[in-house]
């Protein structure tokens, strides 16, 4: 952090840790249309990124070093300010957030030009960003529905497309962090937020691609494949996709998220007790579950059938998962067919299993059994009935 010394005392935010730098915005900002190219979408994630969420800054105003900015946009040329000049004013002219709210029986529309005012001179280093009045309730004070993000993900970006599917991505694997932590949701919900899908008329929407790429296979290569490449290979995230039909056509888009084994900087979160005691609490839980999982009858059957691998034994979150959400299941179906019942379930899905589901296996077993549970159940009912209404011969 550099001190300016001039008329007024203020601190020039740097990027010297930009590695540690996190961007928070509402959840209702990256759902809304970003009506801007790259350029001028990362400049406003680099100026969001300076703010102080619980210390908002005076007259929505925060200042930035010139030097780091070319250093976030790794620019060295030597035309470099001019570039700097025509992204400035691309910003003020040409990008704007179309912003959709909820009112009264219908939606309102909001169209804002985050960054109205950027001033700068030819012989300082410091730039002062204003960010317009009727953006920053997005971007202060977040209690709830809100995204933070790593900004040294989008400094790696390199496509509009990229950037506005990372921080959708984002958006959903945060949730999928904090239900798993804290609770409150259904299991399958906290899954379909690492599993997110997304309809091809929304996603159309989000990219601004309404009126683009009218061929799929164009769409598919440049707002999906070749962004999603990106992500996996600059950001945290590795992100595959499927493609959901509706007749012949492409109907929505699931996105399969997770993240990449490494030192996560979680310090940002250290100083919250409820962060901490819920982490403890879902650990403790989580190793109770596996060691019961790994115990299980079940567990031995799975792999009996092929459908455990002995590197699905090393993965805690798929055996307490399993013991969890689909061991009990199995229990209820041995109750009604015996162990040879689940045997025969398990060999039956195993036939009928995919590439998808190999690589979401927990999924794919709780979703089978709970599907196939109250077949059981109604042809034990049939039986039953059957067996009370059944007319008795007479004797004699």
């Amino acid at each position: 952090m550099t001190i300016i010394s001039e008329s007024k005392t203020r601190q020039v935010q740097t990027l010297n840790e930009l590695s540690k730098r996190k961007v928070v915005e509402h959840n209702s900002l990256i759902t809304s249309i970003a009506k801007m190219d790259k350029t001028p979408l990362k400049m406003f994630e680099l100026a969001v990124s300076l703010i102080d969420t619980e210390n908002p800054p005076q007259d929505q105003t925060v200042y930035l070093s010139k030097r780091e900015l070319f250093a976030f946009f790794k620019v060295d040329d030597s035309n470099k300010h001019s570039r700097f000049k025509e992204a400035v004013e691309k910003m003020q002219k040409q990008a704007f957030f179309q912003i959709k709210k909820e009112q009264d029986k219908g939606f309102k529309y909001i169209s804002i030009v985050p960054i109205p005012y950027v001033e700068w001179t030819d012989y300082s280093d410091e730039v002062k960003i204003e960010f317009h009045r009727e953006i920053m309730p997005y971007l202060i004070n977040l209690k709830t529905n809100f995204t933070q993000h790593a900004l040294s993900d989008i400094s790696a970006l390199n496509s509009k497309y990229a950037i506005i599917l990372y921080r959708w991505l984002s958006m959903n694997y945060n949730q999928y962090e904090h239900y798993s932590v804290k609770g409150g949701r259904r299991q399958e919900q906290v899954e379909s937020y690492r599993n997110p899908e997304i309809s091809m008329y929304d996603l159309r929407q989000v990219t601004d691609t309404v009126n683009e790429y009218k061929r799929f296979d164009h769409f598919e290569k440049r707002v999906l494949s070749e962004p999603l490449t990106e992500i996996t290979k600059h950001t945290t995230f590795n992100v595959t996709y499927e493609k959901i039909k509706k007749g012949r056509s492409i109907d929505s888009i699931v996105f399969h998220i997770t993240r990449k084994q490494v030192a996560d900087d979680i310090s940002y979160k250290l100083d919250d007790p409820v962060y901490i005691e819920g982490k403890i609490r879902q650990e403790e839980t989580e190793d109770m579950l596996t060691v019961k999982a790994i115990k299980s009858p079940y567990t031995k059957l799975l792999m009996e059938q092929f459908l455990l691998s002995y590197i699905d034994l090393t993965d805690t979150a798929i055996l307490s998962g399993l013991q969890k959400n689909v061991y009990p299941l199995y229990d209820e179906l041995k109750e009604l067919r015996g162990l040879k019942g689940v045997k025969e379930h398990l060999a039956y899905i195993r036939d009928k299993q995919d590439d998808y589901s190999k690589k979401n296996i927990a999924k794919y077993l709780k979703k089978s059994i709970e599907q196939y549970l109250p077949i059981v159940k109604r042809q034990d009912i049939a039986v039953s009935y059957t067996h009370l209404t059944l007319p008795t011969k007479r004797i004699g």
